[in-house]
């Protein structure tokens, strides 16, 4: 049955076209980014106390691998530690490793992490996981920017499309690879990828960046931070950016390019010695093109139809910390967040979502420090179905309620120490959640150290996969795959019976530093999933409505699939000499997935699933600050072939060449995707694609 939902999804016949809607909220778009606009400008009137500015950001490559060790990481632990204390397979994405990679876009950037996969579907469109179960919608992975959650509780997925800031705002992206769920919860199954942005105070001053390309058809961006009285600062920015798409078979232009123009500010306030109040938001408005292939009951069956969505958002984040001392403190972090998106697919998508935490950090004792919080999270949503796509009920509300406790036992100082943590969540789908881990770090020597990791995770169900409808593809009556009179509809159903998926994971983790110029980290994991959702044949049943009479083949989402996924992760960095520096990453990657026993047969659903999953990735990066102020990065990738998706192995290398003719100017050539003139990386399941093309971009940034 699902490779007839295969087969028939490609038979494009019939091709439609819209024409572009442009920005359907630009006017509100407009007011609001004027107004930052406007707040960035004021302190051009208050020459005599503008700050110095900032520079261009710091280069963290001239940093010795010691000093880059001892970088404060939050993510693992929801509290101040250094990298090489963390028992998780953590890896850390620098602002210097975003500057001198070229990327223009997070998930560009994602691509230098062991263990995580990133494919472009198309111009405007990732597949996005980490350790396994990649698809446009992949569901195993908790994304977050300052602490606020961007998956989408529609399919618990992210949409890529709107996830972006200024680049040279963000301090560090942190990954963890493995489930991080005892203390983020749900979803955090496989991994968590926390954005984490530059203090106001850091970013006094102005920044311009311009530019444009092959691909990159034109962006820039303006940034002021300002100090606004006493222990105040503020920031504000905009952001426009136009991208080109890609291509298809025959080498011609398809209709996936992509523009969004987007605002934001930031404000700390150091209150007193012991409060810092934290107030950010952000508004973006754009497009996307997109190319859909949509089911018909009458021939030609099916349709090929190029469609502009319209994409709008924005949200509004409050934190605020307390220091009681050096071994205790809490925070409270309220944000909202609203998102926009509307297209031939699905006409309307509007989610709503309100977020509170609660955290306390205390020491217990000499040996040990908790940490410990609880948190409140509604969200209501509206779709605007069509003949397509729907969802019953149209509008649903859910609530999501959730305690953490998490305990650092030091057993030996300085060489041994336990972490036990357990997460409650009660949600809407399946009631109360457990989510447990421990984990133990031995430190037999400062330059080398061993972690291990028992995990409990959950994925809850998603929106999708309860209440959809979505019509797939038609079978034409008196064909093979359909000898009878009727017409067979074949449809993606929700099931309201859906348990959560399940892992149990076991890592092991071994992190050296053999010479002063050289760092290794390896980690092993086996992840072991039970109750995993796909979907599985049903019942069919007769349907008169939309005209003529069809057959309706329904594909049911079920707990129908279990199994391992294990493999290892490699990265590495040698600093040959002060001006020369080399990174490596390098994963292996085996899934087995199967039935479970007494769930219907149906076409070979595991095999597929592991088919869209690369067995072998690697990553090597080079650094080289060349005389006169000039510096030479290059970027190779391998990525292995997908069989089910018959994408073949692919062999990347981005170049970027940048000049310092003055301290606070830079120019850059970027070259991307140099050895092909173009690619194919992934298919998605609406059998969405387009290659990948070589691209050349010039840019500019300025600093005063």
């Amino acid at each position: 049955m699902l490779t007839l939902v295969k087969e028939y999804n490609n038979q494009n016949i019939c091709v439609t076209d819209r024409s572009r809607r442009g920005f359907h909220r630009w006017g509100v778009g407009s007011v609001v980014l004027g107004v930052l606009l406007l707040a960035a400008m004021l302190p051009w009137g208050w020459a005599e106390n503008r700050p110095a500015a900032e520079g261009l950001p710091s280069d963290l490559t001239m940093l010795d691998i010691e000093a880059l060790m001892s970088i404060e990481i939050t993510s693992a632990g929801k509290k101040a530690q250094r990298l090489s204390d963390v028992a998780a397979a953590l890896f850390v994405i620098t602002q210097a490793d975003i500057q001198r990679s070229g990327v223009t876009s997070i998930p560009e950037a994602l691509r230098m992490v062991p263990g995580v996969q990133v494919a472009r579907v198309d111009a405007n469109k990732w597949a996005i996981t980490v350790r396994g179960f990649n698809s446009r919608f992949a569901n195993k992975l908790l994304v977050l920017i300052d602490g606020r959650t961007i998956y989408s509780p529609t399919f618990s997925g992210v949409f890529w499309d709107v996830q972006d800031t200024l680049l040279t705002d963000i301090e560090r992206i942190e990954v963890i690879r493995g489930p991080g769920a005892a203390l983020w919860g749900a979803n955090a199954i496989n991994g968590v990828i926390n954005i984490i942005t530059k203090r106001a105070q850091d970013t006094q001053g102005g920044l311009v960046t311009v530019g444009g390309g092959t691909e990159e058809r034109g962006f820039g961006g303006v940034r002021y931070g300002m100090q606004l009285g006493e222990d105040v600062y503020a920031r504000a920015y905009l952001k426009y950016f136009n991208r080109d798409g890609g291509a298809d078979a025959f080498g011609d232009a398809t209709a996936d390019d992509w523009d969004v123009v987007r605002g934001g500010f930031r404000l700390d306030w150091q209150a007193s010695t012991r409060d810092l109040l934290t107030m950010q938001g952000d508004i973006y408005d754009g497009a996307f093109g997109i190319t859909l292939s949509l089911p018909l009951l009458v021939p030609p069956f099916s349709q090929t139809v190029n469609d502009d969505g319209d994409i709008f958002g924005g949200n509004v984040l409050m934190h605020w910390q307390r220091t009681f001392s050096a071994a205790s403190d809490l925070s409270l972090q309220l944000y909202y967040d609203r998102t926009e998106r509307s297209s031939i697919q699905v006409e309307e998508d509007v989610i709503d979502t309100v977020d509170l935490d609660f955290q306390h950090r205390l020491a217990w004792g000499a040996r040990q420090e908790m940490v410990w919080g609880l948190g409140y999270r509604f969200t209501h949503d509206r779709f605007t179905d069509n003949f397509a796509i729907s969802y019953t009920p149209a509008s649903r509300s859910r609530t999501l309620l959730s305690a953490f406790v998490q305990d650092d036992i030091t057993l030996i100082k300085n060489r041994l120490r336990l972490t036990l943590g357990l997460r409650l969540e009660h949600n809407d789908y399946t009631g109360l959640e457990v989510q447990p881990h421990a984990r133990l770090l031995w430190t037999p020597h400062a330059r080398h150290t061993v972690w291990g990791a028992v995990s409990r995770a959950v994925r809850t169900p998603s929106r999708t996969e309860f209440d959809i409808r979505a019509d797939i593809a038609t079978i034409p009556a008196g064909t093979p795959g359909n000898p009878g009179p009727l017409p067979v509809l074949l449809s993606a159903v929700g099931n309201r019976d859906l348990d959560a998926e399940e892992l149990l994971a076991y890592e092991l983790g071994y992190r050296m530093q053999p010479l002063e110029s050289l760092f290794l980290d390896l980690a092993l994991f086996y992840h072991d999933y039970d109750r995993l959702i796909d979907l599985t044949s049903g019942t069919p049943f007769m349907e008169t409505s939309p005209a003529p009479a069809h057959l309706v083949a329904p594909l049911v989402f079920s707990n129908n699939l279990e199994g391992e996924v294990y493999g290892v992760e490699v990265a590495g960095e040698w600093r040959l000499r002060d001006w020369w520096r080399l990174r490596l990453a390098y994963t292996y990657q085996q899934m087995h997935l199967r039935l479970k026993g007494g769930a219907a047969p149906t076409d070979t659903q595991g095999e597929d699933i592991e088919g869209q999953n690369p067995r072998h990735q690697v990553s090597f990066r080079s650094s080289v600050d060349l005389p006169g102020n000039v510096a030479l990065d290059a970027w190779v990738r391998y990525v292995d072939a997908l069989p089910s998706l018959q994408v073949s192995s692919y062999v990347t290398l981005d170049a970027r060449l940048a000049w310092k003719p003055w301290p606070n100017l830079e120019l850059s050539l970027v070259g991307q995707n140099l050895v092909d003139s173009d690619h194919r990386e992934f298919i998605s399941v609406d059998g969405v694609s387009a290659k990948i093309q070589r691209g050349v971009y010039g840019k500019l940034t300025w600093s005063f």
